[in-house]
């Protein structure tokens, strides 16, 4: 059987690096980026090589659509070297960052960083990698239950994520005829250090569990399960959907 390898964005730490070691267990080699910690890019390979598959990390800055291009010449350069061809089979694209404000507060400065980390940065990331993805391969976004839902103070972040739900969308009509599916993985609250850790704290923690079914805030585990089960043989007829990750929250 053919040696399978994803690329995932922002996967030293959180979320991303869930979804790197449930893939991992499924057998596949993984790709990844970080922004700064190395360390931490470099214990989260030394735990994806503990199960048996190979792992690298380069840095990318997702503020800088460049870097992602970049990034994609150097994982492919890789893959040539290391495989014999430059191909990968699964992309997903988890860096992010938010930023907290209300709407009559939010600077410019904000809200294009916001564009260019989840919007720009990821569009052109994609079509660098578009040509080097397997036909039959799996492109994921993470978006956010704040596309669904409204709550203050994060208006610029879901405005992009709704937009990235949209892109998920053309790209599963465009890149059909090569048999890619894309689709969106939308997380509900997660108590990861994202925006600053607040949803590790136990005021805020109690009150996303009482507007969840499930009766309590997410954590990083309960992500990366889902992304696997979209790079596998059995999620092979699901094209263009948003998955809401949430243990029910605001339902």
């Amino acid at each position: 059987m053919r040696q399978k390898t994803a690329i995932i964005t922002g996967a030293s730490r959180g979320l991303g690096r869930d979804m790197a070691l449930n893939l991992a267990k499924d057998g596949v080699d993984i790709i990844f980026t970080y922004l700064k910690n190395e360390d931490k890019a470099k214990d989260v390979i030394s735990e994806i090589e503990a199960l048996g598959q190979k792992a690298i990390a380069f840095p990318f800055d997702a503020s800088n659509h460049k870097s992602g291009q970049d990034f994609i010449v150097k994982a492919t350069v890789y893959l040539q070297q290391e495989h014999g061809n430059s191909n990968f089979d699964f992309l997903v694209n988890n860096a992010g960052t938010g930023v907290y404000n209300l709407i009559v507060d939010t600077t410019e400065e904000q809200f294009n960083e916001m564009m260019n980390v989840h919007l720009k940065s990821i569009y052109f990331l994609t079509q660098a990698a578009l040509p080097f993805l397997n036909n039959g391969g799996r492109i994921i976004n993470i978006s956010s239950g704040l596309a669904r839902f409204s709550l203050p103070g994060m208006s610029a972040y879901a405005m992009m994520k709704g937009g990235l739900e949209v892109f998920t969308r053309y790209l599963a009509k465009e890149l059909g005829n090569r048999k890619i599916t894309a689709n969106v993985i939308a997380p509900g609250a997660i108590a990861t250090d994202f925006a600053g850790g607040s949803n590790k704290d136990k005021d805020k923690a109690a009150l996303i569990a009482s507007i969840t079914a499930l009766g309590r805030v997410g954590e990083a585990e309960d992500i990366g399960g889902t992304v696997a089960f979209l790079c596998s043989e059995k999620a092979g007829w699901i094209n263009g959907q948003r998955i809401e990750v949430s243990g029910g929250m605001l339902v």
